[in-house]
């Protein structure tokens, strides 16, 4: 019988397998700045050279980046792959929102079942702490703030999964979804008591996912973008009939 040598792998490969896997797991964020160097060795219980080593082997990879005088960063471009130009068209073809709302319904619903399926307790204070972010940019009015506090509401859900792909399915998409949750927002935000039926559909989500009910949470998540669904379709109706009294009115003057 042939015995296959057994190699101890290299510290720095240890640490390089780690960082991936916080990476991966949504623990290193993109674009989130590393510790120093010297407190990251130290949490590691490694020697600097090693972990230097490890950046490296990350850095050339693309999953790290250093910034001369600046420190080392998760790099920002993960995810990119899904940021061509088809989703530049997304933005500029208005048409478009509703099959975005229909992907959104398919992602955001298995994210909030799974969510309220898995979550620890790290997990629920995390979500109720970018609600609580939420509730404050709502109260103050503040509508650009309130936007990006709602995408990472349920970035927050998507995390509280454990699935790696859901998870980094949301955060590829975020700049899209950012956009397209701020153009539904600046369309129906006018209307009168829209905004704050829109926030409770989020404390009903929100609810759910902390009392551990899937089946709640799926139904609040696809209750809420039914509504926003409903809410645009009035809307562009309205449009429709606003441009239509507006071209009689230039004809008969």
């Amino acid at each position: 019988m042939v015995y296959k040598r057994v190699k101890q792998p290299k510290i720095s490969d240890v640490i390089m397998q780690q960082l991936e896997t916080m990476i991966l797991e949504g623990t290193l964020k993109p674009g989130q700045k590393l510790p120093p160097e010297r407190e990251l060795a130290i949490q590691f219980e490694v020697s600097r050279p090693s972990l230097r080593e490890a950046v490296q082997k990350l850095a050339a990879r693309g999953l790290l980046e250093s910034r001369q005088g600046g420190g080392t960063f998760v790099s920002e471009d993960l995810g990119a792959g899904l940021s061509d130009p088809l989703l530049e068209l997304f933005k500029t073809h208005p048409e478009s929102q509703y099959d975005l709302l229909e992907f959104r319904h398919a992602l955001e619903g298995v994210s909030a079942y799974y969510a309220a399926l898995r979550s620890t307790p790290a997990d629920k204070e995390s979500i109720q702490a970018c609600y609580d972010q939420l509730q404050r940019y709502h109260d103050e009015k503040s509508f650009d703030k309130e936007v990006a506090a709602d995408v990472e509401f349920h970035l927050a859900i998507a995390a509280a999964t454990h699935n790696v792909v859901l998870l980094h399915m949301m955060r590829a998409l975020f700049t899209l979804l950012r956009q397209h949750i701020w153009e539904n927002l600046e369309q129906i935000y006018p209307k009168h008591d829209m905004r704050s039926r829109i926030h409770e559909q989020h404390h009903r989500l929100l609810q759910a996912i902390l009392a551990g009910d899937p089946d709640a949470a799926r139904q609040a998540a696809h209750a809420h973008l039914a509504f926003v669904e409903d809410a645009l379709l009035q809307q562009g109706r309205e449009n429709t009939r606003l441009e239509r009294a507006l071209r009689r009115s230039t004809l008969n003057t």
